[in-house]
């Protein structure tokens, strides 16, 4: 039997879809003027950017979602699946600081970071897929890269970003473009290393974070994006970030209806440009800390929306994800433990197809490799809880009471050897089991930072053709001379 956990019963989850189908008309959504045309020709009354759309034509959309979809690797395998119960983790995404593990303080977040990130989150086979998970400040496309030393313009992060990723990884990739004019180089890099545009629409590398901003609100860089990716054929995932009590009702039923109501808005638009084109149901919600004014992510009322949240995805049949395993704490400290391992325990019993926050701290602002990797053994844990238990062979103890008698050898036993390491999770160092006296004493921080730089030590980067590596230069080439142009 797999342990799971249920917040929202079926009678509650059909009241919250009711009340997001009436918000979707009274007071309507307002949309970017990208798909004002789209909506309208569906029937839909547009009046001063505010959307009114019809139930009956959002679940004609939800009727043409895939319920299933893949994220394939390099290598064209099948790696992530986003549909039914599978469960995967990747690190979390744009931290614009890293935590200095020197220094303990927080400094802004550079390419070598970001390349430090891919190499520890490619070795760690709790991690599915990669992320975009820090910003790089240093914004420079250095020799190692692209033979140049051009600046790289700001306006193209995201692009250059996915650009590192994809040159340190084979791995699927979590990604998303915060502009309209960035996502099409970073699908034509996409494009580039899966060899066209249609094997990229076949066996997709990467899922687009694309998001609303509350309350009902897709703006123009967001319709815009959603658009584009249904075109592309490129899976969309819908982050949706209601703050309860602040952008959103300060009840968590009221903000997960919130929720509901713009992700739907989201998938409506998205549909009616490419019907059947993969999209997720995800986000990010978080309640307001009425005392500091921040975001919490690592409370556990954030963790329960993102719980109830993807439960309406759930009983939609669609893809889900949410934004769990970070931390509000400065430090790498007992706080950012607790909160971290409770959020991936949590988010597992959930179902949740994609969990996304794994390294983060400072309630998503800051980045720790080594909290990165204390995360990988939570989250291990969470992989182990919902496995269950299981029955092994015809009996469960009598046969292995029938060899041992009362002496108590079962170390002795071939099912002892053959089984233990299906049953236990066995943790790397970082988490500490040893008896007193018996290895030096030691914090988890500093085994960690141990970890970190063996996994590193173990990393091989890809092997990338070398007509790739050119596509992959060109494009990025081209999108920061335009962003240059552009900024006059």
């Amino acid at each position: 039997m797999r342990p799971r956990i249920q917040l929202l019963s079926p009678e509650l989850i059909g009241r919250i879809l009711r009340e997001a189908f009436e918000l979707l008309m009274n007071p309507g959504v307002r949309v970017g003027s990208a798909v004002i045309e789209q909506l309208q020709s569906a029937g839909v009354e547009v009046h001063n950017g505010v959307a009114r759309i019809p139930e009956s034509l959002v679940r004609r959309c939800l009727a043409s979602v895939p319920r299933d979809f893949y994220l394939y690797n390099r290598q064209g395998e099948k790696a992530v699946h986003y549909g039914g119960d599978d469960v995967h983790f990747d690190p979390g995404s744009c931290c614009v600081q890293m935590l200095d593990p020197d220094t303990l303080e927080a400094r802004s977040s550079e390419t070598r970071d970001l390349v430090r990130i891919v190499q520890v989150t490619e070795t760690l086979p709790q991690f599915a897929a990669q992320s975009t998970a820090v910003v790089c400040n240093d914004a420079v496309v250095g020799n190692d890269i692209v033979g140049s030393h051009n600046d790289a313009p700001s306006a193209i992060g995201d692009l250059y970003r996915l650009f590192v990723v994809l040159q340190h990884s084979d791995k699927p990739v979590v990604t998303g473009s915060f502009s309209a004019a960035g996502l099409q180089g970073m699908i034509e890099l996409l494009a580039a290393d899966s060899g066209s545009l249609e094997n990229l629409r076949l066996q997709p590398r990467a899922v687009f974070d694309v998001c609303s901003s509350p309350p009902l609100n897709w703006s123009e860089f967001g319709s815009h994006n959603l658009l584009d990716l249904a075109r592309a054929g490129v899976p969309a995932e819908i982050v949706s970030m209601p703050l309860a009590g602040g952008t959103a009702p300060v009840t968590l039923a009221g903000s997960v209806t919130q929720h509901a109501a713009e992700t739907l808005a989201g998938i409506t638009l998205h549909q009616l440009a490419g019907p059947g084109s993969p999209i997720v149901w995800g986000g990010a919600p978080a309640i307001f800390d009425m005392r500091t004014g921040g975001a919490p992510m690592g409370a556990v009322e954030t963790a329960m929306l993102n719980m109830a949240c993807a439960e309406v995805g759930k009983h939609l049949s669609l893809p889900t994800h949410g934004y769990l395993v970070a931390t509000d704490s400065k430090f790498v400290d007992a706080q950012a433990g607790a909160e971290s391992a409770r959020s991936a325990m949590l988010g597992a019993l959930t179902s949740i197809n994609m969990i996304s926050g794994a390294g983060m701290l400072e309630s998503l602002a800051c980045f720790s490799v080594e909290k990165l990797v204390i995360d990988a053994e939570s989250i291990a844990s969470a992989q182990r809880l919902v496995r269950g238990i299981e029955v092994r062979g015809e009996t469960l103890a009598t046969a292995m009471f029938a060899q041992t008698g009362l002496s108590g050898e079962f170390l002795k036993l071939n099912e002892t050897r053959e089984l233990f390491r299906q049953e236990q999770h066995i943790p790397c160092p970082v988490i500490d089991r040893s008896a007193r006296g018996s290895e030096p004493p030691s914090d988890i921080f500093k085994r960690a930072r141990t970890r970190v730089d063996e996994l590193v030590s173990k990393y091989r980067k890809p092997s990338l053709p070398e007509d790739v590596l050119r596509k992959f230069q060109a494009v990025v080439a081209r999108e920061a001379e335009r962003a240059r142009t552009a900024a006059g």
